[in-house]
């Protein structure tokens, strides 16, 4: 490499890192300003009226989804409308760093909420779409678990295929769904993440899921579960659930 080359290859490495230090340093300013006052998240993330932030192995994705959605029917507002779309992002990527993400994404697309293919929707398809995401249905909504056109949480893994009728769709198998032996307690879950450092799952024994991590060693997992997918979709009669299969083959992509 010519040294010219040389060093614009190394100003860029610095401009980035000078960048993203700013951003980080705004980030926390915003957080200090919006996220840890009152009954609400501690200062830097850490113990509050509302839940620890700080350690939790959050990835960018997560964070990101969380801010700019909120969380129905909880204390945690949607701020996509709040904030400047420079202060999003700068607080998605601190919040990120709280979590261990030691080089979170500034970029254009870094923080900023994803389109997703939204098609018309009418009739049964329109009536799908609102039961899906249904606040009166408290954590008993297919969004609790299931992220489809933006709405929801990504707890579940992405719907590749939908079911044909109800009946199949409240008989699915739960193949991924695993149970696990912490300090004397069994659980359903799904695993996130398995490192060296910590141990990422989805606890499953009540709705909403609570995502926990643990310590290499101290937790045991074993296939299968007697949890069913069946046992947290009873708000919903045979019907709703019909509406919701055809909302969800307007727009999930085969």
């Amino acid at each position: 490499m010519k040294k010219s080359a040389l060093t614009a290859f190394m100003l860029a490495i610095s401009c980035s890192a000078q960048n993203l230090t700013e951003v980080l340093e705004q980030g926390e300013q915003v957080f200090a300003k919006s996220c840890a006052t009152g009954y609400c998240h501690g200062v830097k993330g850490g113990p509050g009226g509302a839940p620890r932030l700080v350690g939790r192995h959050f990835d960018q994705a997560f964070i990101n989804g969380v801010v700019t959605r909120g969380v129905p029917d909880t204390g945690m507002p949607s701020f996509a409308t709040k904030l400047s779309r420079p202060d999003l992002v700068a607080v998605v990527a601190y919040v990120a760093t709280l979590n261990g993400v030691t080089n979170p994404n500034i970029g254009a697309a870094g923080a900023a909420a994803t389109t997703s293919f939204r098609p018309r929707l009418t009739g049964e398809g329109a009536r799908g779409a609102r039961l899906f995401s249904e606040a009166v249905r408290g954590f008993g909504r297919c969004s609790t678990c299931h992220e489809v056109g933006d709405l929801g949480t990504s707890v579940a893994a992405p719907i590749a295929k939908v079911p044909a009728s109800a009946t199949e769709l409240k008989s699915l198998g739960t193949p991924d769904v695993k149970t696990a032996m912490m300090d004397g307690e069994s659980m359903p879950v799904l695993v996130l993440s398995e490192g060296k450092q910590s141990i990422v799952f989805y606890d499953l024994t009540a709705a909403p899921p609570v995502q926990r991590n643990a310590e290499p060693g101290s937790v045991k997992f074993t296939d299968g579960s007697n949890w069913r997918h069946s046992s947290v979709i009873k708000s919903y009669d045979d019907s709703e659930l019909a509406a919701i299969l055809t909302y969800l083959r307007a727009v999930v992509k085969p």
